[in-house]
């Protein structure tokens, strides 16, 4: 089929989509590989284009997907053929090379990786992550400031500001306890001022601190009062780590635990993939000619 022949052949396939979508056929499973295309000796089934069709689709959608998808696969294979015929043979057996070793990566590696999946301790206690932590300070340095506070955004119109403002300084149990009783007034707020959050993050809860005015609002023990359009923004920082600084451990704590599952999980593929090698040997399986004694 020319590729000129693709073109007019989708005004036909979008009545056949149609009529696949609206009839229920696509999905009924009684017709065995049903051949819904062709280029040259290769064939398109129905059953592979239904695989690929996103859910919850109207008919129209339905048909148009499965027309772009007939066309892109028949683009596809008939650019495969024309390259195997006008490409150098060299450049073919290297490409077959690639592919037969990018196939056999994504078996092995599935296959490992379920193996581990199914042995692999998940358990790592807070000793082991606090002294991976404390050996590698150096590779956690900040990208961004770090800023422990809390804050509130209020209405415009809110009447009770200076008392809001007098407990976020104050901040002892009952101011806490205040603030959080009234909460349904505010239009924000964020109390926990233990958690270490990211300036671009605050950047985004208070629009009107950004990267111009984050050194001057976000500072140790500042408290700041600001206003848009849209609220009053009250803030009292606690705590402040700079760029450069090493990252607390709280901070970093998910991160480093991800870091060694990921070396555990290398090391247990790399002792798999050896006992299966030892294994393959001694049941002489796996054996190098030519190798001296």
């Amino acid at each position: 089929m020319s590729f000129k022949g693709i073109k007019s052949f989708s005004i036909l396939l979008v009545f056949f989509g149609l009529s696949l979508f609206s009839c229920g056929e696509f999905f009924n499973g009684k017709e065995d590989r049903e051949v819904i295309a062709r280029v040259g000796d290769v064939y398109l089934y129905k059953d592979v284009v239904a695989s690929m069709l996103p859910m919850k689709m109207s008919p129209q959608d339905s048909a148009a997907f499965v027309v772009n998808y007939i066309n892109q696969w028949a683009s596809k294979q008939l650019l495969l053929e024309k390259s195997k015929i006008n490409l150098p043979e060299e450049k073919l057996a290297n490409f077959e090379r690639l592919v037969a070793d990018y196939r056999a990566d994504l078996y092995t590696k599935a296959y490992l990786e379920a193996l581990v999946l199914q042995s692999q301790d998940t358990v790592i206690t807070q000793q082991e992550l606090l002294a991976y932590y404390k050996q590698s300070r150096e590779n956690f340095k900040l990208d961004e400031k770090l800023v422990q506070l809390r804050f509130a955004v209020l209405p415009l119109q809110f009447l009770n500001k200076d008392e809001v403002i007098s407990k976020l300084k104050s901040y002892k149990p009952d101011d806490k306890a205040f603030l959080d009783s009234i909460s349904v007034q505010f239009k924000k707020l964020h109390l926990n001022d233990s958690i270490w959050v990211d300036a671009s993050r605050i950047m985004k809860e208070i629009p009107v601190i950004d990267y111009a005015n984050v050194d001057t609002y976000l500072k140790k023990s500042q408290f700041f009062e600001l206003q848009d359009s849209l609220g009053v923004y009250l803030g009292k920082v606690s705590n402040v780590l700079n760029r450069n600084d090493v990252a607390p451990f709280s901070y970093v704590e998910h991160n480093i635990k991800q870091i060694i599952l990921n070396r555990g999980r290398l090391e247990q593929m790399r002792r798999l993939e050896n006992e299966i090698l030892d294994e393959a040997i001694q049941q002489n399986e796996f054996e190098i000619y030519g190798k001296e004694d």
